[in-house]
């Protein structure tokens, strides 16, 4: 299989509920000889269809439109404009912050994030720019995928969706509820559209100088997979998961993930 890297790991979101399945499937290797291997992962009882989506998702969208676009979108749109559209994208999701700390009994990061829709709405100039870290008030990014986490709720299987990539159940009705909190829901289409945009190609733009490490996993599209439930455990502890459930021979490559994650998270706030 060749390697790859993608933008998936940043929009990843959601799907699909089942117990577990085994299926045979033929994978190509690196040098061109094909072998047969046994899924039998039970948190990814569709791995044969998964693993096609993923190549979809990569040899299709990725190489022909998003890493295009995203490409001129960064050559031509100048960083302070770039910051401001991702400021604003990323402000409208502070009321869902702050319901979701409170539904997890976080009181004072729930008011952080209160405090910050606030300022950033008004003095930030609709969230364009973020008077609220300025001030030293942190953004608490939680979502209701990890508020049912926190409740006990378990992730269901894994499913790669075309466009979107990997995702499962739990954060997909996660997903429907955070779209539900004001003022996402009196967003025209346009607007709604917009900001789906813009946080997908920054989220695809600070991937490019990272590819390289993505591209050495031997199979990329079990490193994805581990690197997204390791992640969602990681955010639904608030990082008190650790790395006791990865494999050793895939530690290396999460550590790898988790940077990549930092650099993301690091490139909104900035």
């Amino acid at each position: 299989m060749q390697n790859k890297s993608s933008f998936f790991f940043i929009l990843l979101l959601i799907a699909s509920l089942s117990g577990c399945a085994t299926a045979p499937d033929t994978n190509r290797v690196a040098d061109g000889a094909e072998t047969t291997q046994n899924y039998s992962d039970p948190k990814d009882p569709f791995e044969a269809v998964n693993r096609e989506i993923w190549e979809f998702n990569w040899e299709v969208l990725d190489a022909y439109l998003i890493r295009p676009v995203t490409v001129g979108y960064v050559e031509v749109m100048p960083q302070f404009a770039r910051t401001g559209l991702s400021n604003a994208a990323e402000n409208l999701e502070e009321p869902g912050n702050f319901f979701n700390n409170l539904l997890q009994g976080k009181v004072a990061p729930g008011m952080d994030s209160l405090l910050r829709f606030i300022l950033n709405s008004t003095v930030g100039l609709l969230g364009t720019i973020d008077v609220a870290a300025k001030l030293g008030i942190p953004q608490q990014e939680e979502n209701f995928g990890e508020v049912l986490g926190v409740w006990g709720l378990q992730t269901g299987p894994y499913l790669m969706i075309p466009a979107r990539g990997p995702s499962d159940v739990r954060s997909l009705s996660g997903s429907i509820v955070d779209g539900m909190y004001y003022p996402l829901t009196i967003l025209d289409t346009n607007l709604a559209i917009a900001r789906f945009v813009i946080k997908g190609l920054e989220a695809r733009a600070s991937l490019i100088p990272q590819e390289e490490q993505l591209k050495q996993a031997v199979d990329d599209y079990a490193f994805v997979k581990n690197a997204y439930f390791e992640n969602l455990q990681f955010k639904v502890t608030d990082g008190k998961s650790g790395d006791q459930n990865l494999e050793e021979d895939e530690l290396e490559d999460f550590e790898e993930f988790e940077s990549l994650l930092e650099d993301y998270e690091t490139d909104l706030e900035n």
